[in-house]
């Protein structure tokens, strides 16, 4: 089923696009989608409808300069830029607890989107269930390997692979790859300035006197590609999750798909990691008796 069409009310009169699918029974709980750099959620739907068949609501929004919510240049998010983008977070989490205020709240973050929530749940994690970390790293480990004076180039991480488009680092599957080559809403950074900012803000995600405010029995589940640059082959991956534990938290799942590149919702093996997230659902909002 199509989703229904929000629009949501943001800083600086920005509108997102938001976009919610509904289960067909009473649902169970909520999962929040934000999702990675140079996409948009629709590309998520297939992961909605298995989210849904299990009795979620499924929410999210295209962030600030992407897909139906970019105002002019892909990738400019605008003033506010990358801080107002994390706030989104909340501002979308709010219109779902709108219609569903008792429900438990899973945030499923991709990406630049799990970048955003490792922020957002540093002020958050009272409110929420649990969090999804995927496409993931650590963030001001990462930063060295790019050039913040230009806008950030996502094509640069195709370099350990054979160059078919420019995006085999995406995933093994290669009608995935394509498509997100033929979508025009497809393939574009941040902006310097926003891509700057992103990494200024998110080094608090770094200081361990902001991660001792996590709620410590926060669940966490981290699945990633064994091949993903973005987390440097998993270099970029490990601290996070050392991090996490050193903070206090005492479930943190981190699950490491052998040769997966770096979108595992889009990958050869995206059955078995859509299992493994139901699974993990399962255990931390379990379905009603």
């Amino acid at each position: 089923m199509p989703p229904a069409v929000l629009q949501v009310p943001s800083a600086h009169d920005v509108e997102l696009t938001a976009y919610r699918w509904d289960p067909a029974g009473t649902p169970r709980g909520i999962v929040q989608l934000t999702h990675g750099m140079g996409e948009h959620l629709l590309r998520y739907e297939p992961l909605a409808g298995a989210l849904t068949a299990a009795g979620f609501v499924v929410i999210g929004q295209d962030h600030r300069g992407h897909g139906a919510s970019a105002q002019g240049e892909w990738g400019a998010l605008g003033e506010g830029g990358w801080d107002e983008l994390v706030r989104d977070i909340g501002r979308v989490s709010d219109v779902a607890r709108q219609d569903f205020p008792d429900l438990p709240l899973v945030l499923l973050g991709h990406s630049m989107g799990s970048f955003a929530a490792q922020q957002y749940v540093l002020d958050h994690s009272d409110e929420l269930a649990g969090l999804v970390l995927t496409g993931t790293a650590v963030l001001d480990l990462l930063e060295p390997a790019l050039d913040l004076d230009q806008p950030l180039d996502l094509s640069a991480f195709n370099a350990p692979f054979e160059h078919r488009t420019g995006y085999e680092w995406l995933s093994r599957d290669t009608a995935q790859v394509d498509a997100y080559v033929a979508d025009e809403r497809c393939g574009f950074g941040l902006s310097d300035v926003d891509g700057r900012q992103m990494f200024a803000s998110a080094r608090q995600v770094a200081d361990p006197g902001r991660l001792a405010g996590l709620r410590k029995d926060l669940p966490v589940w981290i699945p990633v590609g064994e091949h993903d640059p973005v987390n440097g082959q998993l270099a970029l991956v490990h601290p996070l999750v050392q991090r996490l534990t050193d903070a206090g938290l005492t479930d943190v799942t981190l699950v490491v798909y052998p040769e997966a590149r770096h979108e595992v919702f889009n990958e050869t093996n995206r059955d078995e990691v859509v299992a493994d997230l139901l699974a993990w659902l399962d255990r931390v909002v379990p379905p009603a008796a």
